[in-house]
C-alpha cells in the first residue's frame, strides 16, 4: 500500500523523474488526494503514471500555485533549468525524504535514525537496521538504500525509520527531525554538485540542523570534516548528552574477529556508530553484540563471494573512491610477512591519484588494472607493487586466480566510478562475481 497522509489532500505537486523513489512519490500523492503532474524522459515511465498523473515537464509549464516540485537526487540542481524556473515560481524543490517528514504527524507514533557519511553509510544502515530486527523491533529501511520509504508499508506503533540519506537528499529535504542522526566521516565527492568541498560538508551538516531541541547527534569525528561539524552542533546546543563522538576505537579488535562480515578498520568505525545508534534506542549490548555476529554484508560492499582452492574472492564494488578502497586494502594485511592481497583496481577515475590507498600498498601482492583508469593507474602502481594491465574485468579475475595461493585474496575494490565499461556499480560487482563463479 505504501505511506498516504491527509497532509497532501487537495494539493498540487510536479514529480520530476519516475525512477523507482518517483514512481513511489506519485503513488503516495495520488493515492492521499493530491493532484499530480508528471515526468521523465523516459516513455515508460511516464506510462507507468499515467493513469494517475497528468503528463508534462515541470521545467515547461507555468508552477504558480504548486505546492512543491518532487525531484529525484540524480537531478543536478546547480545545472537543471528546473531550479531557476521552481525559484521564479516561488514553489519549493524537495525530495521524497521530505514528504516522508511532512507525513510523519499521520503515521504512527514512531522514530526515525537518518545516517550520512561519504563512506559506509550503506553498511552503517543496514547492520543498524538487522540490530533493530535482532531486538524484534518493527523497522524500515529506506532513503537511499533499498525500497523507496514511501513505496513501504507504515510502521505499526514503536516502529523505527532507518534511513541512509545522501548529501543530495539532504539538500532537498527541509523538516525532517530525526531521532537519531548519524555522521560517519566526510571525504572529498560529489564536488560537481557543489560550490567547492565546503558546500558539500554544509549539506551533510543540515541533518543536524533540522534536528530539535532533545534529539540524538552521533558523530564518526576521525577526519577534520567531521570533528568541525562536531564542533558546531555542540557549540549550537551548548554541549550535553545528546551530542555524542564517536571513534573506531570502541570496537575491540578481537571482537570484530567475530564479526565476518564486519572486517577491516572502516567496518570497526561503522560498527561503533552503530553500536552507538543501538544503545541511543534503548538496544541493549548483548543483542548489538549477537547482531554483529549474524550480520551479512550487503551486495558489492565486501561481499564474500566466494572461496575456491583456498583463495578467497571478495566484492567491494561500491568502492567507487579511492577513500572507500582504502579501508578494503587495510583488512588484509600480510601473514607471516607474505603479501595475500590480489587488487583489480580501475574504472572511471575521480581523481589522477590514489593517494588515500598509499597506505596500504604493502598489503597488496599484486594490482591488476581495468578500464579507463588502468593505464594512469598501473604507472602510478608500478613502483610499489608488481601490476597487470588487464583492461578488463574478466581477464583480471582469470588472470588473479593464476597467480593466488592458497590464503590469499581476491579483492575487487576499483576506487573508480564504473560508468567507463558499466552500467553501475552494481552492474560491475555482479560481472565479478559472474567471472569468479566461471572459476574451475
Amino acid at each position: 500500500m505504501g505511506i498516504v497522509s491527509d497532509v497532501f489532500a487537495g494539493k498540487k505537486y510536479a514529480v520530476l523523474g519516475l525512477a523507482r523513489s518517483g514512481l513511489a512519490t506519485v503513488e503516495c500523492l495520488a493515492e492521499s488526494g493530491a493532484q499530480v503532474v508528471a515526468w521523465d524522459s523516459r516513455d515508460e515511465a511516464r506510462a507507468a503514471v499515467a493513469y494517475k498523473a497528468e503528463l508534462a515537464d515541470p521545467a515547461e509549464i507555468d508552477l504558480k500555485g504548486f505546492d512543491g516540485v518532487v525531484v529525484s537526487p540524480g537531478v543536478p540542481l546547480n545545472k537543471h533549468p528546473i531550479a531557476m524556473h521552481a525559484k521564479l515560481a516561488g514553489v519549493p524543490i524537495i525530495g521524497d525524504i521530505e514528504l516522508f517528514a511532512l507525513a510523519r504527524p499521520a503515521l504512527p507514533r514512531h522514530r526515525v535514525v537518518g545516517i550520512t557519511g561519504t563512506n559506509g553509510k550503506s553498511t552503517t544502515t543496514a547492520l543498524v537496521h538487522h540490530i533493530i530486527e535482532t531486538a524484534g523491533i518493527p523497522t524500515r529501511m529506506g532513503g537511499n538504500i533499498g525500497l523507496p520509504i514511501l513505496g513501504q508499508d507504515p510502521l505499526p506503533e514503536g516502529g523505527v525509520y532507518v534511513l541512509e540519506l545522501s548529501s543530495y537528499q539532504i539538500d532537498l529535504t527541509q523538516s525532517l527531525d530525526c531521532d537519531v542522526a548519524v555522521l560517519l566521516n566526510i571525504t572529498p565527492d560529489h564536488l560537481d554538485r557543489y560550490n567547492g568541498f565546503e558546500g558539500y560538508v554544509a549539506s551533510k551538516a543540515r541533518l543536524f540542523a533540522m534536528q530539535s531541541a532533545g534529539h540524538r547527534a552521533i558523530i564518526a569525528a576521525e577526519d577534520e570534516p567531521s570533528r568541525s561539524i562536531l564542533a558546531q552542533v555542540c557549540q549550537a546546543r551548548g554541549g550535553g548528552e545528546d551530542v555524542v563522538e564517536v571513534s573506531s576505537g570502541l570496537v575491540d579488535p578481537v571482537e570484530q574477529r567475530g564479526w565476518p562480515s564486519l572486517q577491516g578498520p572502516h567496518n570497526a568505525q561503522n560498527a561503533a556508530v552503530a553500536m552507538v545508534t543501538a544503545a541511543a534506542l534503548g538496544i541493549d549490548p548483548a543483542t548489538i553484540k549477537a547482531a554483529f555476529a549474524s550480520y551479512a554484508s550487503l551486495p558489492h560492499r565486501m561481499q564474500r563471494v566466494r572461496e575456491l582452492n583456498g583463495v578467497l574472492y571478495v566484492n567491494d564494488s561500491k568502492a567507487t573512491n579511492a577513500a572507500s578502497t582504502a579501508p578494503a586494502l587495510a583488512a588484509y594485511p600480510p601473514v607471516e610477512g607474505r603479501k595475500r592481497l590480489h587488487w583489480i583496481v580501475g574504472g572511471l577515475a575521480k581523481t589522477d591519484n590514489l593517494d588515500e590507498c598509499a597506505p596500504y600498498f604493502d598489503n597488496v601482492a599484486q594490482a591488476y588494472t581495468i578500464g579507463e583508469a588502468g593505464p594512469m593507474f598501473a604507472e602510478l602502481l608500478r613502483g610499489s607493487m608488481a601490476v597487470d594491465d588487464s583492461e578488463m574485468l574478466s581477464a583480471a579475475v582469470r588472470r588473479a586466480a593464476r597467480v593466488a595461493q592458497p590464503g590469499d585474496v581476491v579483492l575487487l575494490s576499483p576506487a573508480c566510478a564504473s560508468f567507463d565499461q558499466f552500467r553501475d556499480f552494481e552492474a560491475r560487482g555482479d560481472a565479478f562475481a559472474a567471472a569468479v563463479a566461471a572459476l574451475e
